[in-house]
């Protein structure tokens, strides 16, 4: 479980197939956020959750401290924007919820239902307002004022694309803090993000589709 806050910045070392395990292995510079997460742990990376493998937290052979390592099914692959990395890019990185700590976004899963498109970036002064096309197929689960999680960053819808639109979209505003901590400052037109909705408004979309069935 994880709150869109990002807790630091990652570089991305490696994205290598393995054709015979049918996974795909990516390695991150964790500038010393992995340095203690044990085998198994969970580290969310632009939003998705992967786990990390036996040997996440110690030197790579390039000699950089506190990598992470973690295996890509296809699932993951299909429905995020993983697949698509190079060495070099940054990404956001956050570290699963403890017990007791505050919940300063909102409920996070880590599990991107879709991947958007930056459709405009428009800077209004500290602040930039930022829209992004969704599929259509998640429009009904992102309202004005509600919570979004691009590239696992909690922010808060400010406007939607009216119902039915040819190409639905949503917006949110960036403040400067935001802007500075995570990717998303560095986001041009025509980027691709990771999508995660309201985990409420995907059980209520489910809901309705089962009872209209059973009607």
């Amino acid at each position: 479980m994880f709150t869109g806050i990002v807790t630091g910045q990652g570089t991305v070392l490696d994205l290598v197939p393995d054709h015979t395990a049918g996974v795909t292995r990516l390695v991150i510079d964790t500038h010393g956020l992995a340095s203690d997460l044990e085998t198994g742990g969970s580290l969310a990376v632009n939003g998705a959750c992967l786990t990390a493998l036996a040997d996440t937290g110690q030197t790579s052979a390039t000699g950089r401290a506190d990598v992470f390592r973690a295996d890509l099914m296809e699932e993951t692959l299909v429905r995020t924007t993983l697949g698509a990395l190079r060495p070099g890019d940054v990404v956001n990185l956050e570290r699963c919820l403890p017990a007791g700590a505050r919940l300063d976004g909102h409920v996070v899963q880590g599990h991107v239902d879709a991947t958007g498109a930056v459709a405009e970036i428009a800077p209004q002064g500290a602040w930039t307002r930022l829209r992004v096309s969704m599929p259509a197929r998640i429009e009904d689960q992102v309202a004005e004022k509600g919570a979004v999680a691009v590239d696992g960053v909690s922010l808060t819808v400010t406007a939607v694309s009216p119902a039915g639109a040819q190409q639905p979209w949503f917006e949110v505003g960036l403040v400067p803090a935001t802007l500075e901590a995570t990717r998303l400052g560095g986001l041009q037109s025509g980027d691709r993000v990771n999508i995660e909705t309201d985990v409420l408004a995907k059980y209520l979309q489910r809901m309705l589709q089962v009872q209209g069935v059973q009607r």
